[in-house]
């Protein structure tokens, strides 16, 4: 019998409720086809919490993802929260959490699914061959900078410090080669070079650790063309490692790729085997409670976990692979539908692809 993983589900805000109940389906269904043993706890994040306890992030949430192998969440945030002084945001929610647990890297996957080509705003022949991941360092940069707001003679004045160690950008960058060599050995290192001075030391790291890795081509790419390359020629990128707001917004300007940002998963990393999955998107209120959301990044976020923190890469891509069948037979969720297409809801989509995990036999995989 399997070690029992346990798994901090933190449903959050907006649509957060309605993914995570469909991606924890799958993950039931996962254990009864491979033996698993996962013990799921739900805890109380965002807004939410707000109105419920004063604060995003109370300590008996921070208490359960410490003790948990993985923490998967679905959303955080909304306009209810927006006139909350910065501390109390949802927002800060996420920041407390990868910061507690030193998540320092945010893994962002862009695979176009077959069939979905016409989803995207792109043309087809420009989509072709789309496959990369983008490495976002997570824990620094000006996210976490001191943030000072001053009135002067002349009007308000807002401060946002942006700081990076080095030792913080090497461990990223050495993340990003390592995932290139199991990949096509290619790493884009995006900075703002001829601006910025941290993203000068970004780059002088990036060229010392590349000595290490030989076999990986590196280029280094500043943010506004990269911005502009990711529409243009999507399909030449590999791996993209970037700083904590670059690596935000790029991921984000990817999920076109994939047709919605909707398809979007994550993992938040660290140096142990605990991590944060969670989908790209937002928390979509105006589209929650209405069974209209596309759970495809959170059941995929929740593969995600599978493979990074307990080592089942088997279940893994056993659930991607249900998730690409059930688009290749023509499903589609509101957010990827055209105008003459069915579209079905938030739990059908969960349950097609829990059925594709029962009707599927998957091999044997060897548990700890």
């Amino acid at each position: 019998m399997s070690e029992v993983k346990k798994i901090a589900v933190l449903p959050g805000d907006g649509i957060g409720p309605e993914i995570t109940q469909e991606a924890v389906k799958v993950l039931q269904q996962v254990e009864k086809e491979f033996g698993f043993s996962f013990s799921i706890q739900y805890g109380m994040i965002g807004g939410g919490a707000i109105d419920r306890v004063g604060i995003p992030l109370p300590p008996e949430t921070m208490e359960l993802c410490e003790k948990s192998d993985a923490v998967l969440l679905g959303a955080v945030g909304g306009p209810d929260w927006d006139s909350y002084p910065p501390e109390l945001r949802p927002e800060q929610a996420l920041l407390g959490i990868r910061k507690g647990l030193g998540l320092y890297s945010n893994l962002r996957p862009v695979t176009l699914f077959a069939g979905l080509e016409n989803s995207s705003t792109l043309r087809p022949e420009v989509l072709a061959g789309v496959d990369l991941v983008v490495v976002r360092e997570l824990t620094g940069g000006i996210y976490f900078g001191d943030k000072e707001r001053t009135t002067t003679p002349e009007g308000e004045v807002a401060t946002d410090l942006l700081i990076y160690h080095e030792f913080e950008i090497e461990r990223i960058v050495r993340l990003a080669f390592e995932i290139a060599r199991g990949r096509k050995k290619r790493v884009t290192s995006v900075d703002k070079a001829n601006v910025l001075e941290s993203s000068r030391l970004w780059r002088e790291v990036v060229n010392r650790v590349a000595k290490d890795y030989p076999d990986v081509q590196v280029e280094h790419m500043l943010v506004d063309n990269c911005a502009m390359q990711i529409i243009r020629r999507p399909a030449t990128f590999d791996v993209i490692v970037t700083e904590n707001m670059f690596g935000d917004i790029l991921s984000d300007e990817a999920a076109i790729l994939t047709g919605s940002i909707g398809m979007l998963p994550s993992a938040s990393l660290g140096e142990g085997t605990i991590g944060l999955y969670e989908p790209v998107h937002g928390s979509a209120p105006d589209i929650a409670g209405q069974g209209v959301a596309n759970p495809a990044a959170a059941i995929l976020s929740a593969a995600l976990m599978l493979r990074h923190s307990f080592g089942y890469e088997a279940a893994a891509a056993a659930v991607e692979q249900a998730v690409r069948t059930v688009f290749e037979k023509g499903v589609r969720t509101p957010d990827l539908a055209s105008e003459n297409q069915l579209a079905v809801s938030t739990e059908e989509f969960g349950d097609l692809v829990v059925e594709e995990l029962r009707r599927t036999e998957w091999p044997i995989e060897e548990t700890a």
